[in-house]
């Protein structure tokens, strides 16, 4: 398969089937901070194209001011149930608000009360104001639609670099690079 995406897709496909994992689209985005060190989480893959990546959050949390501060971001997926890991490596954007309306009004409505009662990586003076805040937000949008705080929206990493690596119990992993140069896709096999 020469398109790194189309691959990702069917790997994506794949690992969904009978997958034994709670969070099945959970990847882990890498970004850097002001002091150039890198600071991994986990999010949730809502979407891929030949455009990137998308994964969505509050636009003023840790990864989004380092995504302003610094584009150069990555993604790991490891889905050991079907034995794949991928590397991406790129730069990422905010998606259009558009698009972040479209991710909002898919969420849950859980995820819509949490994501309004709380600012994503802000400091919290105590675990006891969790359940507070979020009571406070429900009975505020009780009986209506919660609308998307103007600081939520997304990002989409677009890739310069994507590797696959196939896991075989021999140790003898199947590895392979894809590097983008303008619109092409270059492909090169790497040792386990």
């Amino acid at each position: 398969m020469d398109n790194p995406i189309n691959k990702f897709k069917v790997w994506w496909q794949e690992s969904q089937v009978n997958s034994p994992l709670n969070q099945k689209s959970a990847v882990c985005v890498s970004t850097l901070d002001e002091s150039g060190f890198p600071s991994g989480r986990f999010v949730d893959l809502k979407a891929v194209s030949d455009t990137g990546f998308v994964f969505c959050s509050h636009l003023n949390s840790a990864k989004g001011k380092q995504i302003l501060h610094s584009s150069k971001s990555s993604m790991t997926v490891w889905w050991d149930h079907v034995g794949y890991q991928v590397r991406v490596i790129g730069h990422a954007q905010e998606i259009s608000k558009i698009e972040a309306d479209s991710f909002w009004k898919s969420r849950t409505r859980s995820a819509q009360l949490t994501t309004t009662a709380f600012e994503q990586s802000a400091p919290l003076r105590s675990e006891s104001l969790l359940a507070t805040r979020l009571q406070k937000a429900s009975l505020k949008f009780e009986g209506q639609s919660v609308p998307k705080p103007d600081n939520w929206g997304g990002f989409i990493i677009k890739p310069v670099s994507i590797e696959f690596l196939t896991f075989r119990e021999s140790r003898l992993h199947l590895r392979e690079l894809f590097e983008r140069t303008d619109d092409y896709w270059s492909r090169q096999l790497l040792q386990p």
